[in-house]
């Protein structure tokens, strides 16, 4: 519900929002988006770090964005692992974690298990 002037309580010095002061609500603000960013980020194991440089393999700002949407896409459809086509490169996901655990090469594709389901991500 929007506030109206009326409804600022301004005798203490400082605005307050039903009973919560401005900064409090600010300090709130800012910890649900830094929540909401964490929840959209995109970790990489060890391994998955040796694995992508070992096979040349880059991830720029703008890829972690596209992966970490596909991540969120597939949570939301229950995936638990999970195989990413993403450009040259199949990287393997946990969807919970927002982990990628490990990287391949397109030549490396033949045989995938333990995964549930696979995104091509463009």
């Amino acid at each position: 519900m929007p506030m109206t002037i009326s409804q600022v309580d301004r005798t203490a010095g400082t605005a307050r929002y039903h009973g919560v002061s401005a900064k409090k609500r600010q300090t709130a603000e800012l910890f649900t988006k830094v929540l909401d960013e964490k929840k959209q980020s995109v970790k990489l194991s060890n391994h998955a770090r040796k694995r992508l440089d070992t096979r040349k393999l880059h991830l720029q700002n703008d890829d972690y964005q596209q992966i970490g949407a596909a991540l969120t896409e597939l949570e939301n459809k229950g995936s638990r692992e999970s195989l990413l086509m993403y450009k040259d490169m199949g990287l393997i996901a946990n969807i919970h974690n927002r982990t990628i655990i490990t990287a391949l090469n397109k030549q490396e594709i033949n045989t995938v298990t333990n995964i549930d389901s696979i995104k091509f991500i463009k």
